[in-house]
């Protein structure tokens, strides 16, 4: 037995597909949010932070990681992590980006921004 489909029901149809799609992505962005806000909280009171990272090749990073009050410099491969040494606090150079106060949005805009400033157009 063959059932056709009006168009009505092809556009309720298509309705609900739009509603579940739009649900399913609600829940998706509500869940991401809490779960970033779940880590950043775990995070905050913590002593560990890598201040410095720098790639030396493949699978190859140095680090300097600050420990309560020292830091170390470690050396991250693949497989292991190696204690170089403690790295005096009087030589640690604090990088000021300037980034603390900027939203991800003026970031965007200033990375996407095509005039460079001096007049020309970029070429594309």
């Amino acid at each position: 037995m063959l059932i056709l489909l009006t168009s009505g029901d092809g556009y309720l149809q298509f309705i609900t597909v739009l509603v579940v799609f739009v649900l399913v992505l609600a829940v998706t962005a509500f869940t991401t949010k809490w779960i970033a806000d779940y880590q950043k909280k775990q995070a905050v009171n913590g002593n560990v932070e890598v201040v410095e990272t720098a790639r030396l090749g493949n699978n190859k990073w140095i680090q300097i990681v600050r420990i309560g009050e020292s830091y170390k410099a470690i050396a991250v491969c693949k497989d292991t992590v190696t204690l170089l040494g403690e790295v005096p606090k009087e030589q640690i150079k604090e990088a000021n980006l300037g980034t603390e106060g900027l939203k991800f949005r003026d970031l965007l805009d200033k990375m996407t921004k095509r005039d460079s400033g001096d007049g020309k157009e970029p070429k594309d």
